[in-house]
């Protein structure tokens, strides 16, 4: 569509509309301080100061430079601006206006899943919206290149200043997985103030070189029209020198005298900076040194469209503003949480001409702004009203791997995704990714077939004697390999997982991370799954059984996490069949939109699969895999052996890695005299939701057995399975890692945690004699 170039009156609107939103933002945070019902009294918050900084920028982002498609991640504590202008552009209710923060209203900060306007990424943690549509525009150019489509999208992230200190921030910007992302535009809301302070040195000069020699076109909205009108006249460059050069703090302190206070510190004695500044009245002083580019729609205007200009290339825009612009608490160093008081807003209400009884009413839809509005909503969301292409991914019922022998889940895993690459239809949408562990964690079959992503083809330098792996970097391929960043990887997994709604082409993004690192990358974890993206996570190896590269390289905690994030179905199997299953689940989950993420827990552990034998004899093949897919079976059940009718009764419950231990230590207690059911829990966050929902574990735990003793044996901490003792209230042992690990045989490890059979058995033996005694 072609550019409406910026006239006049288009600036007028735009300026028009930009007082409303300001006016709108201000109140829809005052509303919920100071006029909705407050019983307890504590403070509502929102963020006017923060909010305002952003006015010009949304404003003149929405109603001039946003195409049909576009996607627009929100600075947090600008929230107020977005539902403003949601509102004004007719996307949103009048009713929500005053809900700010209320149940069931507008969130805090903007929430795909939960604000009714539907932002287009979820932001909050600061950084995390910074480098999320920097996923997105990739996933776009991964789409385009597979399915044909044109890459008009364009992905814009709005970022506070402060935000740029997150580590997450310059992990994205360094990963040669985003380079040349020429449909990504950063703009910087350059306020230099942070929650509590005038930033002391944003070094924004520095900060530019930084993207600069990553490869990024850098921007600069600084100055606005009336100040570089004055900087053009002769003595002008002294003016700009002495802004330039003058510190933040004095900069904020400045625009909040009087212009007779102001003029004399400004001048500081200089003669040539007096007589420039004579042609400027007292009343017109402060107004003028406030003058930045980031609230000046002509510079924004012009700005944006430099940032659309060839060579094309990831774009920042560095805009300056000021916290609490247009409000009578602006640049004031306490204003992040600050609330103007109810005489301020009444000031306010009538230095905007608003009419009593009319504070909520959108603009007249005869005037230019209104015209505007209605003619941005028509273009920007018209396209999204049409119902979105149904894309059909087929799913086996089956996806065979071998099953017999010594076999590691992780093993399995791989085995599984070469066997994808050849079903036609599911192939195509699904996409691999790790951070630099790709040969480590069994994704070398399945890269041989597919290749890695490129936007162009690469030469390959590489000779086939001396390679491992066919790294073909080519536009088909389908694995992205990632710097050494786990936050990179869930960020990927969480866009690509959301790929359908941002993009409209789903994917089914599998990525594959060392077990102990899920943690470095949580946070970015936690944003996918609050964004209610549908991604299947690999953590291998799992716990400690990578046990001679010592405690650095071990997990403990990672079970629980996948019991207790939510939008999360988690699993641990132990054997080629349960994984092969339990994998064909998590791509189901992918593929319903109605489903979830997946996170499983593997190992490259061989496992004897010899060991499910009894389970499958007993059970068949389609009730084993309804209950695996349930979360857990019966491995060993006592009634297989009759021998002892009258032993006392007690019960082992695993999970993963260790059901050779649980295995071997309850053919000892059967030895001993002790009947004893080995329960190997597939999925233990499937089990404990069964129990929170009410449903009877029978299959499980029969009404015969429920006060039986339970021991629980688990490669991760032992907290993770020590809720099942409350299932029925039963007496509970909970083994597992409940100390760092150390170098050593995964063996000698298994004993000092006392997770080998004897100690197992041990333990069996002083509950069951706790239990019966006598």
């Amino acid at each position: 569509m072609p550019r409406i170039e910026p006239t006049p009156a288009l600036i007028s609107a735009i300026e028009e509309v930009q007082q409303r939103v300001l006016w709108l933002s201000t109140l829809i945070v005052h509303h919920a301080n100071h006029a909705r019902p407050n019983p307890d009294g504590v403070k509502v918050g929102g963020h006017q100061a923060s909010s305002a900084s952003m006015v010009t920028i949304l404003t003149t982002l929405y109603l001039h430079y946003l195409r049909p498609g576009d996607r627009v991640s929100v600075k947090p504590h600008a929230s107020p601006v977005y539902h403003a202008l949601q509102y004004l552009l007719g996307r949103l209710d009048a009713r929500y206006l005053t809900q700010l923060r209320a149940f069931g209203g507008l969130q805090a900060y903007p929430s795909r899943t939960k604000d009714p306007d539907q932002p287009d990424f979820s932001t909050g943690s600061v950084g995390l919206g910074a480098v999320a549509p920097a996923f997105a525009a990739l996933s776009a150019h991964y789409a385009a290149a597979h399915f044909q489509r044109p890459a008009t999208q364009r992905f814009i992230a709005l970022v506070g200043d402060a935000e740029l200190d997150e580590g997450n921030v310059w992990e994205a910007v360094l990963d040669p997985a985003l380079a040349e992302l020429d449909n990504l535009l950063w703009i910087v809301d350059l306020n230099r103030q942070s929650l509590d302070r005038v930033v002391p040195g944003i070094r924004a000069a520095h900060l530019q070189r930084l993207f600069a020699e990553s490869g990024w076109r850098v921007l600069e909205a600084k100055y606005g029209c009336r100040l570089q009108t004055l900087f053009d006249l002769p003595d002008g460059d002294v003016l700009r020198r002495r802004i330039d050069d003058m510190s933040n703090e004095e900069y904020q302190a400045l625009i909040r005298l009087s212009g007779a206070e102001l003029r004399p510190r400004l001048i500081n004695g200089d003669e040539r900076l007096a007589r420039l500044l004579a042609r400027v009245p007292d009343s017109e002083l402060p107004a003028t040194l406030a003058n930045l580019g980031g609230h000046d729609v002509a510079v924004m205007l012009k700005t944006l469209a430099a940032a659309d200009a060839e060579p094309r290339r990831p774009t920042i825009i560095f805009a300056y503003t000021i916290k609490g612009w247009g409000l009578p608490i602006a640049g004031n160093p306490l204003n992040h949480s600050m609330l103007l008081t109810p005489e301020q807003i009444e000031a306010l209400r009538e230095q905007f001409g608003i009419t009593p009884g009319h504070e909520w009413d959108r603009l007249p839809s005869d005037s230019a702004g209104g015209r505007l509005c209605a003619e941005a909503a028509a273009r920007l969301y018209g396209e999204r009203e049409q119902p979105r292409l149904s894309v059909n991914i087929p799913l086996p019922d089956e996806i065979a791997v071998p099953t017999s022998g010594m076999i590691s889940t992780q093993d399995t895993f791989g085995r599984f995704l070469v066997r994808l690459a050849d079903i036609a239809g599911l192939r195509e949408r699904i996409v691999t990714a790790s951070p630099d562990v790709s040969v480590s964690t069994n994704l070398a079959g399945w890269i041989n077939k597919t290749g890695v992503f490129s936007r162009y083809e690469q030469p390959d330098f590489e000779t086939e004697a001396y390679r491992m792996l066919r790294w073909r970097r080519w536009p088909g391929g389908q694995h992205i390999e990632l710097g050494i960043s786990e936050m990179n990887l869930f960020m990927l997994l969480g866009m690509f997982g959301l790929a359908s709604d941002l993009i409209g082409e789903p994917l089914i993004p599998i990525g594959t991370v060392y077990d102990p690192f899920v943690c470095r990358g949580l946070d970015a974890f936690i944003y996918g799954l609050y964004s209610g993206a549908r991604f299947i996570v690999i953590g291998t190896p799992s716990g400690i059984t990578l046990s001679f590269e010592g405690g650095a390289h071990q997990s403990s905690v990672t079970a629980s996490l996948g019991i207790e994030l939510p939008n999360l179905v988690s699993f641990e199997p132990c054997f080629a069949l349960e994984t092969a299953w339990l994998l064909r689940e998590a791509l189901r989950l992918c593929i319903d939109p109605a489903g979830s993420a997946s996170y499983l827990r593997l190992s490259t552990r061989p496992i004897d699969q010899s060991l499910l034998q009894p389970a499958l004899n007993r059970l068949g093949v389609d009730e084993l895999r309804q209950q695996v897919l349930l979360g857990g079976y019966r491995l060993i059940d006592r009634a297989d052996f009759p021998d002892h009718p009258r032993a006392p009764v007690a019960q082992i419950v695993t999970t993963g890695t260790l059901v050779p231990e649980a295995v071997a230590a309850a053919h000892y207690l059967r030895r001993e005299g002790v009947a004893v059911n080995v329960i190997n829990l597939t999925s233990p966050r499937r089990i404990y939701e069964h129990w929170q929902q009410g449903s009877d574990l029978n299959w499980l735990f029969p009404l015969n057995e429920r006060a039986a003793p339970i021991v629980t044996v688990h490669d991760a901490a032992s907290h993770a399975l020590a809720w099942l003792g409350s299932v029925h209230g039963a007496p509970l042992r909970a083994l597992g890692v409940d100390r760092f690990g150390q170098s050593g045989a995964r063996d000698d490890l298994y004993r000092a945690f006392r997770l080998d059979p004897m100690s197992i058995a041990e333990t069996v033996f002083e509950l069951v004699d706790q239990t019966y005694p006598g």
